[in-house]
């Protein structure tokens, strides 16, 4: 085995690794190529590296951060299989790039690698709520399906929030920004604590502590103030156009605040919301989806506290609360009403 194919396929497995989690099937391939050349471990490295030199040069000129696409179960003999042109162009710009930023490394040293700003790609799983230290020391508590990527440097601190939903308790650092990019919307804050939720159609603010600063890229408006106690949901850039100060909401007590953050401790707070949406919620952290098959049932409004991995518990008292009929299986549950 030469180093050039070392290096090649070091680059794939590199790409596979900072997707997330490898598979067990993935992880016994992974071994095993690590295994068969004493070589591979450092091509490993310097891919690994590679890849943080280029994300941590986005970072300082204020991109995005794109992953490649995740393959489960497949060895890198050969190229991932894929759903479209565009994802197998991605994927391969991304390798090239990965050979070109290995070369970088040697030509700028590692010296100078170190020199840059630090990153850290955060991953949570389906049903996962991960709480993470950062490096300036705020705390990043990432909620269920989440990517985000952190990148620190001496004036700045950036958080892209890819996908998903986190809560951030900021660091007090005047002299260093912390700004979290949700698509094409930017929140600034120096010293608070707020949650960012992507949708669909845009981002939803929470502050719970202090006030941050919300701008959507593509407007040239002053940036808005949502001060503790306020949300805010600011469409992107597909929606409708909004203005931000226009969508802030003030939620008036803490019970509230707590109510709608109660995902960091792994509950689902309702009061007086729709069946159907508790039933959107719980569906976000568990493989078996619910399903209300009765549109006047699912518009029955629900009060309570629920374990967001109990979706079983919830349905039973769903049962019970209605008079309604919940059938369970390997595959998901369903909920009717009694009769039907």
């Amino acid at each position: 085995m030469t180093s050039a194919s070392n290096d090649s396929e070091a680059a794939d497995w590199a790409i596979r690794r900072e997707n997330g989690p490898l598979s067990e099937p993935e992880q016994r391939a992974f071994e095993t190529w690590l295994a068969g050349d004493e070589r591979r471990a450092g091509a490993l490295l310097r891919a690994d590296a590679a890849l943080a030199f280029l994300d941590r040069g986005r970072a300082l000129a204020g991109l995005g951060f794109n992953d490649a696409p995740h393959v489960s179960g497949h060895v890198p003999d050969s190229e991932p299989e894929f759903g479209d042109g565009i994802e197998r162009a991605h994927w391969l710009s991304r390798r090239k790039l990965v050979g070109g930023g290995m070369a970088a490394l040697v030509a700028v040293g590692i010296a100078g690698f170190l020199a840059l700003p630090r990153t850290e790609r955060i991953v949570t799983q389906l049903g996962e709520i991960k709480r993470t230290p950062l490096a300036d020391g705020s705390v990043a508590t990432v909620n269920t399906a989440s990517r985000i990527t952190v990148a620190m440097s001496k004036n700045m601190r950036n958080v892209s929030l890819d996908d998903g939903e986190a809560w951030f308790e900021v660091a007090h650092d005047r002299t260093r920004p912390f700004v979290v990019r949700a698509g094409d919307v930017s929140i600034r804050a120096v010293g608070t604590a707020f949650s960012v939720r992507r949708t669909d159609g845009g981002v939803d603010i929470l502050v719970t502590e202090g006030v941050v600063e919300a701008w959507r890229d593509d407007q040239s408006t002053t940036p808005s103030r949502i001060a503790q106690g306020e949300r805010a949901f600011v469409a992107d850039a597909k929606g409708r156009d909004v203005n931000i100060a226009q969508n802030a909401v003030v939620v008036r007590t803490d019970s509230e605040i707590d109510r709608t953050l109660a995902w960091r401790n792994g509950d689902l707070a309702l009061n007086g919301e729709t069946l159907d949406y508790a039933v959107e919620e719980l569906n976000r952290y568990n493989r078996r989806k619910i399903i209300v098959g009765d549109r006047e049932l699912g518009r029955s409004p629900i009060v309570g506290y629920f374990k967001v991995n109990e979706p079983d518990n919830f349905a039973h008292s769903v049962a019970s609360l209605f008079n309604a009929r919940a059938q369970f299986s390997q595959e998901g549950i369903r909920i009717d009403t009694n009769g039907k």
